[in-house]
């Protein structure tokens, strides 16, 4: 938001340089991002104060010499009156006539001064110099906004209002600086001049000066006799005022409310839409002009000519179209709550208004309308119809119903005055449950408690008081009675000697909730403007919470690292998805039968649900770094949403899914296997994961799913339950994602949640052995469908405590063996912690191996 001093200054004595007054605001919380000088130092033209003044146009004479100049004289506060010649279109009325009693007020540059050259575009700067123009002497100039910068209009010179003050330098009464504050959504309030000026008042200690609301010649007939609102959704429409002013002339606003609009960054249109936009930008309270003599001309048809304007705001009716302002005709969603009367709708509530009752150059009577709105609802519809708008902007964010009559009043004191007519009596105003205030008990003891800073009970009540928070002080009594507060938890605080205040939220304070949380608000107030900057380091002072584990949290977290240890990185996808995306991962058509949480008003069509799988946010990612490398081994962890069988939420199921493509290893100068990663390396990734988790009882058996590979996909099975699936990719789901055909894609997808079930809270750790090992080789020979694991695990449960380890090093399969046989060998560790073991000691164990093999497997020795 665009705040320029001058316009702030209406309401707040600025009493710091502008830099520091940036600084304070920023430290505040209000960023400012920069800025911007007009007219000042710091500006790109700073206006010579001795010549470039404020100059009053006595009399406009024909040139002698050419039709297309002008002599102008004109009194500038010097010595003698100046001729400049000059060929503003805009002078041309007025030749041949002495207009001191016109008021036309100009910027007067004289000789030497340097400006911005008028001729040209591309920002270069002149010097005036004197010289003849078809004759005439001409030393000085009369300026138009391009000359000095204000903006690019050229067309005639500058007409400033008919008050200005002759001879005072136009750096003092147009030179100004402009904040630019980027403000975040919770700062709503501050969206406006007055809004900005509450923080800067708290913050230097001064007073806010408001604008006369109320003090309104109402001279017309009473507004009640000929207007009558009516709404069906209080609850999206809390509030609606109107007022009716007639008798308005529609011409161009005076000077200093276009100054301070384009200033803002708004564009000049007339006098009537300024007046709504400059009430918008002052209060922060938005509000819009209907042409009465439409609304009465239709109330004629729908009612007849005795009966009152009709308005009703209401929810869309199915296929209804509005044209909005910007002349494109939209059909209306059925949330949308619209401003219409019984002939149909007449703007989108709180968005845009319409173009049939939009005020024109004809416009006579105007019916101003200022408004609450649901800002969900609001921030809905913006999103629905892409219709963004600086009253939908400030309606999104909130803005409480007590503004809307603020508004009208000060937009139709405005109006009057810059379009002239006749305020009618009374305001119609719908306000039918206006909330009740928000309070909030908040114990002195509890600032110093979280800030870990002194401040008296007087201090914390100041500073609160210029944030506009009324504030009583409760004592003890107080606190042991449950019935005297408006806020029931002050009869909850415990006795303390220090004081508790009873704080009263100021209404456009929609920020600030109730009870533990409105008291960690306040605090955050009273930090804000005593200074972040001035809160010193402190140690933590204070009883420590009992501290627990956070399991999930813990196993999620040392996965992470284990991933990362074997060479995978790590990514965060979004979690919206769409069904059609993760219907890719299932080419043989296969439904995914659960029925997916969807967004009622999603950000784009490609994030409309809520995702059931990890496998395709990561092959997105991986699809995307493809285009530049060829090893891409990736992970994530991260939840997927289940509709669940009991509340309105999902459930959040934890997942594990890791990819890996590309050589085996980077590329380095040393030698490197730079092969293509298979089955194997994604399967010792997760054997590591599982390792590293001292998680046990892990099986690997064949599957078909139809995201993999036929025959080239497992399922891990830990203590017998289902955890997770692993293997190559379908070649038509790589297709699908757009991945390089020529390295295979390998996944595995594990249900976090269930793996976590089998992660010990704690594990054995054996010393360092202090005596040797004895290693030894045995090769079986077992029929073909006895899996590998199985033949490990019988060789461990025979061997016993004494043997440590035992590792598959070698499959054989040949006619030496027979047909329907395969040779598994393996290296078996023998290790005992208090001794050396001894070979007859090796070999009774070894025995017991073999016995176990030939009888659960059928297993033989080899060899």
């Amino acid at each position: 938001m665009k705040v320029p001093i001058s316009w702030l200054k209406d309401y707040v004595d600025i009493t710091l340089p502008v830099e520091e007054l940036a600084e304070r605001l920023t430290l505040a919380g209000l960023e400012v991002a920069g800025i911007e000088y007009l007219g000042l130092e710091g500006s790109d033209l700073p206006w010579d104060r001795d010549k470039i003044v404020v100059g009053h146009i006595l009399a406009v004479k024909p040139h002698p010499n050419a039709d297309r100049l002008v002599l102008a004289d004109v009194d500038y506060g010097g010595p003698q009156i100046e001729t400049v010649v000059t060929g503003a279109p805009n002078l041309f009325p007025y030749v041949g006539q002495d207009v001191r009693h016109l008021n036309l007020k100009s910027p007067f540059a004289l000789e030497g001064v340097v400006l911005y050259d008028g001729h040209k575009s591309d920002g270069s700067k002149m010097k005036l110099k004197g010289r003849k123009i078809r004759g005439i002497m001409n030393r000085h100039m009369l300026c138009s906004e391009k000359e000095l910068g204000i903006s690019d209009e050229h067309e005639g010179i500058l007409i400033l209002d008919p008050d200005a003050p002759v001879g005072v330098p136009l750096a003092d009464y147009l030179g100004t600086a402009v904040l630019d504050i980027d403000l975040t959504p919770n700062l709503a309030r501050c969206a406006s001049i007055i809004g900005v000026a509450r923080e800067v008042a708290a913050l230097t200690g001064q007073t806010v000066r408001y604008p006369d609301y109320h003090d309104l010649p109402m001279d017309g007939p009473p507004i009640q006799e000929r207007v009558v609102i009516e709404t069906t959704e209080p609850e999206l429409n809390p509030r609606f005022c109107a007022t009716l002013i007639e008798g308005v002339e529609i011409k161009p606003s005076p000077y200093w409310m276009q100054f301070r609009l384009r200033l803002a960054g708004m564009r000049p249109i007339n006098n009537i839409v300024d007046v709504s936009n400059y009430v918008m930008l002052e209060t922060g309270q938005p509000n819009h002009a209907f042409d009465y003599d439409v609304l009465r001309a239709r109330a004629d048809r729908y009612a007849g000519p005795d009966r009152p304007v009709h308005i009703i705001t209401r929810l869309a009716h199915p296929g209804e179209r509005v044209v909005t302002l910007d002349g494109v005709e939209r059909v209306m969603e059925p949330f949308t709550i619209l401003v219409a009367d019984p002939a149909g709708p007449l703007s989108i509530g709180g968005v845009m208004g319409g173009a049939e009752s939009e005020v024109h150059e004809g416009s006579t009577n105007i019916l101003l309308e200022a408004a609450a709105w649901n800002f969900i609802n609001i921030r809905r519809s913006v999103k629905a119809y892409d219709l963004p708008s600086e009253a939908a902007y400030r309606f999104s964010r909130g803005v409480h119903p007590s503004q809307a009559l603020l508004g009208a009043l000060r937009g139709a004191r405005l109006m009057q005055q810059v379009a002239g007519g006749t305020i009618a009596r009374g305001v119609v105003d719908y306000y039918p449950a206006p909330p009740e205030p928000v309070v909030v008990a908040l114990p002195t003891a509890e600032v110093k408690r979280i800030l870990g800073i002194e401040l008296s009970p007087e201090q914390i009540r100041g500073i609160l008081e210029w944030l506009e928070f009324e504030c009583e002080v409760v004592g003890e009594a107080a606190n042991q009675r449950s019935g005297d507060s408006a806020d029931s938890s002050i009869s909850n605080l415990p006795i303390s000697d220090s004081p508790t205040l009873r704080v009263t939220v100021p209404d456009h304070r929609m920020d600030i909730s109730t009870g533990v949380v409105g008291r960690a608000d306040l605090i955050e107030e009273i930090a804000r403007i005593y200074g972040y900057d001035r809160i010193p380091n402190t140690q933590f002072d204070d009883v420590m919470p009992p501290q627990r584990d956070n399991l999930p949290l813990m196993h999620e977290e040392r996965a992470r690292d284990l991933l990362v240890d074997v060479g995978l990185q790590e990514v965060i996808t979004y979690r919206l998805t769409t069904p059609a995306r993760e219907a890719l991962l299932y080419p043989d058509g296969t439904p995914d039968d659960h029925p997916y949480v969807t967004l009622a008003n999603p950000i784009s069509a490609e994030r409309t649900s809520m995702r059931h799988s990890l496998v395709a946010s990561v092959l997105e990612v991986m699809a995307g770094n493809a285009r530049h490398r060829d090893r891409i081994w990736l992970f994530e962890i991260a939840p997927v949403f289940l509709v669940g069988e009991e509340g309105p939420l999902p459930d959040e199921v934890r997942h594990l899914v890791a990819a890996v493509t590309g050589p085996r290893e980077p590329e380095s100068w040393k030698e490197a296997d730079t092969s293509p990663v298979d089955f194997y390396d994604l399967k010792g990734i997760v054997e590591a994961l599982l390792e590293g988790l001292h998680v046990g009882g892990a099986v690997f058996e064949p599957t078909e799913h139809p995201t993999y590979h036929p025959g080239r996909a497992a399922r891990l099975r830990v203590n017998g339950d289902p955890v997770g699936v692993l293997g190559q990719l379908h070649p038509l789901v790589q297709e699908a994602f757009d991945l390089p055909e020529d390295n295979p894609v390998f996944v595995a997808e594990i249900d976090f949640e269930a793996l976590s079930r089998h992660i010990p809270d704690s594990h054995r750790v054996r010393p360092v052995p202090r005596f040797p090992a004895v290693r030894q080789d045995i090769a079986v020979v077992v029929d073909e469908g006895v899996p590998a694991s199985q033949v490990q695990e019988t060789i461990l449960a025979a061997g016993g405590r004494l043997l440590a380890d035992a590792r598959l090093f070698d499959v054989y399969r040949g006619e030496q063996i027979g047909a329907g046989k395969k040779s598994l060998a393996y290296a078996l560790t023998f290790q005992a912690e208090d001794r050396t073991l001894t070979d007859k000691e090796v070999a009774k164990i070894q025995g017991r191996i073999v016995r176990k093999l030939e009888k659960e497997l059928g297993a033989r020795l080899r060899g």
